[in-house]
């Protein structure tokens, strides 16, 4: 029997207490120390997990029995947290997004490389069981041409948000709400239709107090040539999730509220498609664990998580300058 993975979880905000209660569910992950500059918070999710606090990040990287880092930190010092891992033989599970820019989101795959160390990404949203469904059937053709796309994540932040939190300003999630959660279903609609060519965004403060917008839209260009929408909000009145797909040959509906539906051509009735929930967080983290040990590779990596930033931040550039931004501008330049 494989031994479960022993990690560190570092950045003690409230994601790392998500990821540590799915690592909880695994048997193949164990969480051995944490580190956090706060001794308050180290001291309650030690409490919590049943770990070892670790003042000093420099004795969690020493400690040759630690073997992989779960790093919840704020974007801003991903690459320096990460580089120090690396440099310390120590894989690392990063959540999204890799860095608040592209030229650091390179730094971080290149070290991780550089190292040998393993670099998976937290993106679970694409893991959902309906999207799964969804891409099994566009593989399978059953889609036919694929043509357009319309998504929507919202949640209501109002009365909700810490504005000394990294998380709601803008220098610590330049781009906001887009930055923050719009990102999960520009990747769905991504790893659905296809790479993105070309961004067309627009930006707003409507509701929320801070700097940051809560409001935003983007156009997708797809490289094959099909558009789609994303919606995502963080001034609505409930949380919503919402992803349709128009193909020539079917179209699909999902919200969080009906599921998922589909109606192929000539139908005149959508059909349910009934998906059972599954647990996306710990998929993600026990194919990290195993490709730690050597059995295949994050479905999310440094390189592809890169791309899917240059995705939201084509967005934020066309929003500031008023105009249609390539993906390949922002890889180039950002």
């Amino acid at each position: 029997m494989t031994e479960p993975l022993r990690v560190a979880c570092i950045g003690m905000g409230w994601w790392s207490g998500v990821l540590a209660d799915a690592i909880k569910r695994s048997s193949k992950i164990e969480i051995v120390a944490c580190h956090t500059r706060s001794e308050d918070k180290r001291a309650a999710f030690a409490k919590k997990y049943g770990c070892k606090p670790i003042a000093n990040y420099d004795d969690v990287l020493a400690d040759k029995s630690i073997e992989a880092i779960i790093n919840t930190t704020p974007n801003d010092v991903h690459l320096a947290t990460t580089s120090a891992a690396a440099a310390a033989g120590k894989h690392v599970f990063l959540d999204k997004p890799i860095a608040n820019n592209v030229s650091e989101g390179r730094a971080i795959t290149e070290v991780c490389r550089k190292a040998g160390v393993i670099l998976g990404m937290g993106y679970q949203r694409r893991r959902e069981s309906h999207f799964r469904w969804l891409k099994q059937q566009i593989g399978a053709g059953v889609f036919g041409k694929l043509v357009n796309a319309e998504a929507n994540i919202s949640r209501d932040r109002l009365g909700k948000i810490d504005l000394s939190s990294w998380r709601y300003q803008a220098a610590g999630m330049p781009g906001g709400v887009m930055l923050q959660i719009g990102i999960h279903y520009t990747d769905v609609l991504e790893y659905l239709l296809g790479p993105v060519k070309a961004v067309s965004g627009r930006l707003a403060q409507l509701v929320l107090p801070g700097d940051n917008p809560d409001v935003a839209s983007l156009v997708l260009e797809h490289e094959n040539g099909a558009l789609s929408t994303l919606n995502a909000s963080y001034a609505s009145a409930s949380e919503y999730y919402l992803m349709n797909i128009y193909g020539k040959e079917a179209s699909a509906y999902y919200d969080v509220h009906q599921g998922l539906r589909m109606l192929k051509r000539g139908s005149r009735t959508p059909v349910d498609v009934p998906c059972a929930k599954n647990d996306t967080f710990v998929e993600e983290l026990e194919e990290f664990a195993a490709a730690v040990r050597g059995k295949g590779t994050p479905e999310m990596n440094g390189d592809s998580a890169t791309t899917s930033l240059a995705v939201v931040r084509a967005g934020i550039v066309s929003a500031r300058e008023g105009r249609r931004v390539e993906v390949a501008e922002v890889m180039a330049n950002d």
